[in-house]
């Protein structure tokens, strides 16, 4: 009984830890800012508005997901995120779009720039050789640049 006493105190302990906010499995991703979408109303919703996408993989275990999930409270990427069509995808449940896109493996969380129709912009990528679609899971800067190059693009 001692030892249940002590897991449910670590667990409050936990909680309190982390703070008021919302704590879900792979991250809070800022859905009360950011309208995400599912792949094929996003696809549709970019066609129709001429808006570029950005869709990012990630699954609910990953703790770099759950980091990367902070960089959409910044107000300048919720600023921008109103320009492009954002669509969240997790791996472990979209298997098959996941190896669609997997030009350099399927890690996580991993974030392509698409055109409105849909086609990879496969020059905007994160500053790094390996691993190119891992954008820093806490600090805005290199998410916010690729997001002006493909602002670019339209």
């Amino acid at each position: 009984m001692l030892r249940r006493a002590t897991m449910v105190a670590a667990a409050a302990a936990l909680f309190l830890t982390l703070g008021n906010g919302a704590v879900h499995a792979g991250g809070d991703w800022n859905d009360s800012k950011i309208q995400w979408r599912s792949y094929a109303d996003g696809l549709a919703e970019a066609k129709k508005t001429s808006k570029p996408v950005v869709l990012i993989f990630f699954t609910e275990w990953c703790p770099h997901c759950t980091k990367y999930s902070g960089v959409f409270h910044d107000e300048k990427v919720v600023a921008k995120a109103k320009d492009f069509v954002m669509i969240r995808l997790d791996k472990d449940k979209e298997g098959e779009l996941s190896g669609k896109y997997a030009p350099d493996g399927e890690y996580i969380p991993r974030t392509f720039f698409l055109s409105p129709a849909g086609e990879v912009w496969p020059s905007i990528k994160a500053p790094r050789d390996k691993y190119a679609h891992f954008f820093n899971p806490q600090q805005s800067g290199e998410l916010l640049a690729a997001m002006d190059t493909a602002l670019k693009q339209k």
